[in-house]
């Protein structure tokens, strides 16, 4: 075993079972030469050591631009002082993993019975072992609330170095019923540690997921996230994810269309500056009649930033009907940064429509051109064609605060980028 794995293996607390997930994560180790992780290496990580995190106080002047309701954690701890879960309407059930844990209804947490297996997966199979925190948000069949839930991820510094967290998050929506989630990782001062967290959704027949995700952590962190969702019969899922944040991160987004007339919308950015190295995985499984799946991605990386990013669409046999749609355009704004981009896109059924395209480029010569003669000075010029570039993803945010908040992290993000 590596220093990474010993360090996370120090801080296990669980039973039998979740030792003996454990295990078979510290017996199989992080890939080295898998083709899931071709282009984001995890040998430096695996040479360092974390601590379990502590419960540390924030100034709760951070979350000032984030209203209530809002369930907080930080550094993996459920912050009960800075959550608000006040104006939750009847309806909607949010409470701590911790809480529920403490219950005597075993069916309130089936959600962590899920396993991974994959020697590819080993932040998942982690989460499995070790998460013992998270968020359980329950919306009744034809609740619909107006205001946004916001899930709020903080990194802090902490006594003692570096630290790791887990958490496992898990969103029902029954039939009917909708929900408007933000998901924000901040940073409440410098740190390097590492968050690794894991959200199953679930959405019942003819509900309504809008799932907005903020990821602007602290520039030497470490975060892994996946989340993994099952749509069924007319049920639909719409998401927007600005990666903006962090040394190292990785996303995978795994969506099943299990329903026929399920529907999926997921658009993001992936900005990549300074040494910044961001990882975005999809794998988008049609597997009923006339599905859909919109995909809209923009990567820019400048200075020495690494982005990359993988659209993978399965359309299964028996998925006639289903029309998909990726499109992933990057730009390159340095000589030393990086850009990989692999859209895949496999087709077993018959009678359906698909079309993927990726492009690697630089700003428009020409479009520059036009805005200096203009009277545009050429880095207020570079900023307005970069930001247009990446703010067509923003589009589908229909909440006008949550779209606000957006563009102002997206302002910050591309300011330090030099666009």
């Amino acid at each position: 075993m590596g220093a990474l794995l010993d360090s996370l293996a120090a801080g296990f607390e669980g039973d039998a079972s979740r030792r003996a997930l454990l295990d078979e994560v510290l017996r199989d180790g992080v890939p080295q030469r898998a083709e899931s992780w071709k282009y984001t290496s995890l040998r430096q990580l695996e040479r360092r050591s974390f601590a379990p995190a502590q419960a540390v106080a924030v100034d709760a002047a951070l979350l000032a631009a984030i209203p209530a309701p809002r369930i907080v954690f930080v550094n993996g701890h459920f912050d009960a002082a800075l959550s608000d879960l006040s104006t939750l309407p009847a309806g909607i059930d949010v409470r701590p993993l911790s809480q529920l844990l403490q219950g005597d209804d075993p069916r309130a947490v089936n959600f962590l019975a899920r396993r991974y297996q994959r020697p590819d997966e080993p932040f998942a199979r982690l989460n499995a072992a070790l998460a013992r925190e998270g968020a359980a948000i329950r919306v009744e069949a034809g609740t619909q609330p107006e205001s946004p839930l916001h899930l709020v991820h903080v990194g802090a510094p902490q006594d003692g170095g570096d630290a790791a967290w887990h958490l496992r998050h898990f969103v029902e929506l029954r039939q009917g019923a909708s929900l408007q989630l933000v998901e924000h990782e901040l940073a409440a001062g410098e740190h390097a540690h590492l968050g690794n967290a894991l959200l199953h959704a679930h959405v019942a027949d003819g509900a309504r997921l809008s799932h907005v995700r903020v990821q602007d952590a602290a520039p030497r962190a470490t975060l892994f996230a996946r989340t993994d969702a099952v749509l069924a019969r007319e049920a639909g899922y719409a998401r927007t994810d600005l990666e903006l944040g962090a040394a190292l991160s990785r996303h995978e987004l795994n969506v099943r269309l299990e329903g026929n007339g399920a529907s999926l919308q997921a658009d993001g950015v992936l900005l990549a500056d300074g040494r910044r190295h961001v990882d975005t995985r999809l794998g988008i499984d049609h597997i009923a009649r006339d599905t859909r799946c919109d995909l809209t991605w923009r990567g820019l990386a400048g200075q020495r930033g690494h982005a990359v990013f993988h659209g993978g669409i399965t359309i299964h046999a028996g998925a006639d009907g289903t029309e998909a749609d990726l499109s992933n355009k990057n730009l390159l704004l340095s000589a030393d940064a990086e850009i990989d981009t692999q859209p895949v896109l496999v087709i077993h059924a018959d009678e359906v429509k698909a079309a993927h395209g990726a492009t690697v480029g630089q700003l428009d010569p020409t479009a520059l051109f036009y805005l200096r003669s203009r009277g545009l000075p050429e880095p207020q010029a570079r900023a307005l064609l970069t930001g247009a570039f990446c703010r067509e993803v923003l589009n589908a945010i229909g909440d006008g605060a949550t779209r606000a908040l957006a563009d102002a992290a997206l302002d910050r993000a591309l300011a330090r980028l030099g666009a």
